[in-house]
């Protein structure tokens, strides 16, 4: 099907949303323009607060409309646990184990050189820093089981295990390699963080 410049350029944009492919994304778009103005255009404005209120945490980057955000606000929190994830929505999946009640630093990335993601990408001296003002006393990797995750968590390791006080460790492999955290059952995700295990 052709489609003009304008639903052109739609598709291309909610081509870049996860999971959206070139046939859904124009399914999207064409929906988009078929259904009530008023309300594609809430939908448009919804999306536009929501960007322009939303900032990463300056402590430890998890998108939020508050600074600091509610978790680093929260004094109920173990401030001796440090839980490292690669993005915010990692951030609510541990949160709704309930199994987890100390703080999180947001990576942003996972190490991929290829892919233009370096140690300063990953916010690597930012983590440091917190790790240290903190005093954290355990470091729990919940990355992702795939070679990106692998590198980091083996960079991570290398960089903060230095000191023996510190204890870091890993979710357990209940998690296989090359899967998604994002694609984890609540009770797999559960299991895996109260089976955690040193790396260090």
């Amino acid at each position: 099907m052709l489609l003009n410049k304008t639903l052109e350029d739609l598709k291309n944009s909610l081509k870049q949303l996860p999971g959206v492919g070139d046939k859904t994304a124009q399914r999207y778009a064409l929906h988009l323009l078929n259904s009530d103005k008023g309300h594609v255009l809430s939908l448009a404005d919804s999306i536009k607060q929501a960007v322009e209120k939303h900032d990463n945490c300056s402590s430890c980057n998890i998108l939020s409309d508050t600074e600091p955000c509610p978790i680093c606000l929260d004094n109920s929190r173990d401030g001796k646990l440090l839980c490292v994830v690669e993005n915010t929505y990692d951030v609510y999946l541990l949160e709704q184990t309930g199994d987890y009640s100390g703080y999180y630093f947001v990576l942003g990335h996972l190490l991929s050189p290829m892919d233009g993601y370096g140690i300063d990408e990953i916010n690597l001296s930012q983590l440091a820093k917190v790790v240290e003002e903190r005093d954290v006393e355990e470091i729990i990797l919940a990355l992702n089981p795939s070679t990106e995750g692998e590198t980091t968590i083996t960079l991570i390791a290398e960089e903060l295990g230095k000191n023996n006080n510190r204890k870091i460790t890993r979710l357990s492999t209940g998690l296989p390699f090359g899967s998604n955290i994002e694609y984890t059952s609540s009770v797999t995700l559960s299991n895996a963080i109260q089976r955690r295990y040193s790396i260090t």
